[in-house]
């Protein structure tokens, strides 16, 4: 019997530590050997020579639309489109229809993910006025990610305008929450700024800085009077970047790629709508900033904040444009050109796509590349060169905001629990993907 059922041989394996040369064992869909293993046989072989080996990226913010909104995506679709490109497991948001606020709607999440997707996955549950009370026990419901609360309105109904009720959810619960912080009451007011006529460029004006800043603050006030953790969601804004500095034994930081790759005007100029996303895509000194939180350490994790919406929804006129793109299949190749260019350490992107994920959210068996660990791994090409293009896309809405970008660096393959789920663009093997395990 073979000692192993994969070993990757021939590879540069990548940690936030250390890059060297080494193989790779997998035995019952874990990593059982690291190092030189020689002629030792394996069921299944997987010559990486030339490429290099990362533990498996983990997308820790899509929203996949099911149910209700399956015109613009599904578990299935928008799962294959993470295999595809590169990423291993996602958490997704619950601002679908209904809003996943109950067990019972995370269960009905998972069905529908049965059988159907490549990746492993969770869900989070959403906090708002209904379920407040309910949450500390509800966290624990498998599957769970988290509890997810929204300050500012976006895509769907879930929403937490006053502090009253984001105390209740702050105050009911021991895992970290979620949050997607912008100021309801000042979106509300600054909304009739917006002049007759305007475009996609006044989405930035109009959810301003102030906006993100604000809320941010009331956050983190009611997070420290009763020591709850949270995860401050797709931070935009140099101000926030500054004061969550000094907020870091509470508080970790998300950033998105998009965030990080387009800057205003020139994103609303070129793209129209598309670029329309909540909070916005701001100036360059705002994405000089985020930069700089990368590289400092405040930033904790890297994602996507995969939204889609279909074209012929994004060519309404502003504002009635809905927010959002997609981003799940385009993160690593986006993010591999940023390490070409010198922007990023790859051992850093390694930090913050898989080892961060781990650490903030109590993610059990991933996130490593470590004996004993799921083999989830993100294989991929430093040094091919490729255009990143729409017809590509497996997302329903077939479309990115990076159609065009050349980029270097490239997933060449996607491996979950041991399985290749995808290797050199094509999706193989069965979709066995499950649900995430966390420490309570």
């Amino acid at each position: 019997m073979p000692a192993y059922d994969l070993v990757i041989r021939n590879g540069t394996v990548v940690t936030p530590w250390a890059e060297g040369p080494a193989d790779i064992g997998i035995r019952d869909g874990r990593f059982a050997a690291i190092g030189d293993l020689g002629g030792e046989g394996a069921a299944e072989q997987f010559d990486a020579r030339g490429l290099h080996v990362l533990p498996g990226v983990i997308d820790t913010q899509v929203h996949f639309r099911e149910p209700g909104l399956e015109h613009k995506e599904t578990q299935a679709s928008g799962m294959r489109a993470a295999a595809l490109g590169g990423v291993a497991g996602v958490f997704e948001m619950p601002n679908t229809s209904p809003n996943t606020t109950t067990p019972e709607l995370i269960a009905d999440k998972l069905a529908r993910a049965a059988g159907k997707v490549w990746i492993d996955h969770a869900f989070y549950l959403g906090g708002d006025g209904t379920n407040a009370g309910h949450l500390r026990a509800w966290e624990q419901t498998p599957g769970v990610a988290g509890v997810k609360v929204f300050m500012g309105a976006s895509t769907g109904t879930l929403l937490v305008a006053d502090d009253e009720t984001l105390e209740r959810i702050v105050a009911d619960g021991r895992r970290r929450m979620a949050v997607h912080c912008e100021d309801e009451p000042r979106l509300l007011e600054r909304k009739g700024l917006i002049p007759p006529g305007a475009t996609a460029h006044w989405h930035p004006v109009w959810r301003d800085e102030v906006s993100a800043l604000r809320a941010t603050e009331r956050l983190l006030r009611l997070a420290r009077k009763h020591r709850r953790m949270v995860h401050v969601l797709h931070v935009t804004t140099a101000e926030e970047m500054e004061f969550l500095r000094g907020q870091k034994d509470l508080a970790t930081v998300e950033v998105l790629a998009n965030h990080l790759t387009l800057a205003a005007p020139d994103c609303y100029d070129r793209l129209g709508s598309l670029a329309q996303m909540n909070p916005p895509v701001r100036g360059e000194r705002h994405r000089a900033a985020l930069w700089a939180a990368v590289a400092d350490g405040t930033v904790d994790i890297l994602a996507t904040d995969h939204a889609p919406h279909t074209r012929e929804e994004k060519a309404k006129p502003y504002p009635a444009s809905p927010s959002g793109m997609p981003g799940v299949q385009t993160l690593v190749p986006v993010m591999l050109d940023h390490v070409a260019k010198g922007r990023l350490p790859l051992q850093r992107l390694v930090d913050l796509t898989s080892a961060g994920p781990q650490r903030v959210f109590g993610l059990m068996g991933k996130g490593r590349i470590a004996c004993g660990y799921d083999a989830d791994l993100t294989i991929v090409d430093l040094k091919a060169e490729r255009t990143i293009d729409d017809a590509q896309q497996a997302s329903k809405v077939g479309w990115t905001p990076f159609h065009g970008m050349r980029v270097q660096g490239w997933p060449m393959a996607t491996v979950v629990r041991g399985q290749v789920v995808m290797r050199d663009g094509e999706i193989t093997g069965r979709p066995e993907g499950r649900a995430m395990r966390f420490l309570p």
